[in-house]
């Protein structure tokens, strides 16, 4: 088995520096990992005043998400967001929408090709958009979302790690990566600042988030500014699909490499324990984000290091999760793992934790379940190689280098060779 790269590299360096290691990075300095769980339990539970995740998203993540998202705020101003924002994408909230996850596949599925290679994230993407788009806007279908669907792609793949380098951040005619991501973002601001005016016209009382955030009010009693709304917006349009897409493609990337988990998700399509667990198996072996950070707002001490204000402590997901102690033979694809085993408080951290643990994380799991189950009931999928896609970065998450090249070999119920009911590529 090919190990793929940031996988491979923080796990290397666990194993060779121990539980508590540093690296060095160009622009960002020297940045200190954690991978032990006990440990990362204390950064996740720890002073929310004293380790600072939004100040540390707000490097990477501000230009897009802006100051007033929940992923860029820190304490009590995050806390007030979070709890405003919880109750849409927990408990029956989430199962409601099972029905239009379902939906959206059936229609994406439809218009794959047979025999025809092609990269299946692009869809994947396709299919959380629009069920992120419904939940978030309410069940709207017209030209405003239409142009969503168009422009908000578009955003993933023009952003890069090079943004973050100083050189980059100039315009230079618009010829930089950055300043394209920023046409792009100013793009898709266009669109929610227009939805946000025309529902405040309206005064519509919906079911979904925005209705929800309309509705809200300050300590002090006022509303929340188009800002702000615009901030939660985005934030949720991006990364509750773009996180979930990548996370299915590494799904179906490791199951048609490993027939026997594949016959027997084949087996149990009906049973969601054993799709729960592939999913879970997935994003221990392939977290979408290898690690989490917080910075420090004063000198601290982790792991018997005494680190100094202004350090970056970063949770190390991708070196806790094949840990051996933890995941015994953590290369193998294995979902059995999580029936008879489950995995230990902190042990399994795929969303982050403590009170900054992702708010869409019932959402995703939900999601990709419905999805794998719908995909695998109307087609008969094979890798176009044996060989495992390479772990890719892109901007902070890590996706397959080949996008998940798929071939369809069947229409469930149409005999092999059946001729393609739709020629699109």
């Amino acid at each position: 088995m090919v190990t793929a790269g940031p996988y491979s590299w923080m796990a290397k360096r666990r194993e060779r520096y121990g539980d508590v290691f540093s690296s060095h990075f160009p622009f960002f300095g020297r940045v200190v990992y954690v991978a032990d769980a006990a440990l990362i339990k204390e950064v996740f539970t720890g002073d929310p005043a004293t380790f600072h995740a939004g100040e540390a998203n707000a490097t990477v993540l501000g230009d897009a998400l802006g100051e007033n998202s929940l992923l860029t705020l820190d304490e009590g101003r995050h806390m007030s967001q979070r709890k405003l924002l919880l109750p849409p994408f927990h408990g029956a909230s989430v199962r409601r929408y099972a029905e239009t996850m379902a939906e959206a596949t059936a229609r994406e599925v439809e218009r794959w090709p047979l025999g025809r290679p092609f990269a299946l994230r692009p869809h994947m993407q396709s299919i959380t958009l629009d069920v992120i788009l419904r939940a978030v806007f309410g069940v709207r279908d017209g030209e405003r979302m239409d142009r969503f669907r168009e422009r908000i792609p578009k955003l993933g793949n023009l952003s890069s790690v090079l943004d973050w380098l100083p050189f980059m951040q100039r315009d230079f005619g618009g010829l930089t990566p950055a300043a394209r991501f920023r046409k792009a973002v100013a793009a898709v601001d266009e669109l929610i600042y227009a939805e946000i005016a025309e529902r405040r016209a309206l005064g519509e009382d919906r079911d979904d988030v925005l209705t929800l955030l309309l509705a809200a009010r300050h300590e002090d009693g006022s509303p929340m500014t188009d800002v702000e709304l615009r901030d939660e917006l985005m934030t949720l349009l991006t990364a509750g699909h773009e996180t979930t897409a990548t996370g299915l493609s590494w799904a179906f990337e490791r199951l048609l490499r490993t027939p026997r988990v594949m016959e027997k998700v084949l087996d149990s399509l009906d049973d969601d324990d054993y799709l729960d667990a592939v999913v879970k198996e997935t994003l221990r072996l392939r977290p979408v984000i290898v690690d989490v950070a917080r910075k420090l707002t004063r000198d601290t001490e982790v792991g018997g290091w005494r680190l100094p204000a202004g350090t970056m402590v970063l949770p190390a997901i991708a070196a806790l999760h094949a840990r051996p102690d933890l995941y015994p033979s953590p290369e193998e694809f294995r979902p059995e793992r999580f029936l008879s085993e489950g995995a230990e408080s902190y042990a399994w951290i795929p969303f982050g934790g403590g009170v900054r643990r992702c708010i869409g994380a019932s959402f995703a799991q939900v999601e990709m379940r419905v999805v794998l189950r719908e995909v695998l009931r109307r087609v008969r999928l094979r890798a176009d190689s044996q060989r495992p896609e390479r772990a890719q970065v892109r901007h902070v998450t890590v996706v397959p280098s080949r996008g998940c090249r798929v071939v369809v070999e069947a229409r469930v119920g149409e005999p092999a060779g059946a001729p393609p009911l739709v020629t699109v590529a």
